[in-house]
């Protein structure tokens, strides 16, 4: 992993920073065809406008024995670490001087999978957590705005081997999400380091 001048996502403000080339192009590739082939990915259930409908996307839940985490009437149990997953937590604790417990996979198939406008604000993860989201495959643009002004915004496209970290009062005071799209045919993988503790 290499450490490359940041980018700030949001206006006057180091809360999202963006590394464009964080994991080489060889190595991000053969990690995103080995996530796709072996993590247990499962789509499921979640409840919008009256509905119960599946989540327009895949996703794998993974960190210490026990850790569990619930968003979106979905509750997750993680059941251990996968060897390249482990490396990497490992490697963004030091990294993004944090300690994270776990990681929420993402397997956007094409360019219809999606995730709605939505912050990580769950008591579990704190009053300001700190995220560390590795993108692996497809380009896709993740959008922001403010909660309390929803005319300020502002988006960043993350590219394969990219790093976003979130921190601060990121997701107290912004939205963010991955809108669906016809432009991107192919699939993308999305690891979103985070901890979880007591709520």
């Amino acid at each position: 992993m290499s450490s490359t001048a940041p980018i700030a996502v949001l206006p006057d403000s180091e809360a999202v920073l963006y590394y464009p080339n964080f994991i080489p192009t060889p190595a991000a590739t053969e990690a995103y065809q080995t996530l796709e082939e072996t993590l247990a990915w499962a789509q499921y259930p979640i409840r919008m406008f009256g509905k119960t409908l599946l989540q327009p996307r895949l996703i794998a839940w993974y960190g210490d024995q026990g850790v569990h985490y619930k968003y979106a009437q979905t509750e997750l149990l993680a059941e251990g670490w996968t060897p390249l997953l482990e490396t990497w937590r490992d490697q963004l604790d030091a990294f993004a001087k944090a300690s994270f417990n776990c990681v929420l996979a993402n397997y956007y198939r094409d360019g219809q999978d999606s995730m709605g406008w939505h912050s990580d604000d769950e008591p579990e993860l704190g009053p300001q957590p700190t995220i560390a989201s590795i993108s692996l495959g497809a380009t896709r643009r993740l959008q922001f705005r403010h909660r309390q002004d929803r005319q300020h915004k502002a988006h960043i496209d993350l590219a394969s081997g990219s790093l976003l970290l979130m921190r601060g009062n990121s997701q107290a005071d912004w939205q963010h999400q991955i809108a669906k799209t016809k432009r991107v045919q192919s699939g993308r993988i999305n690891l979103t380091y985070r901890y979880i503790g007591q709520p």
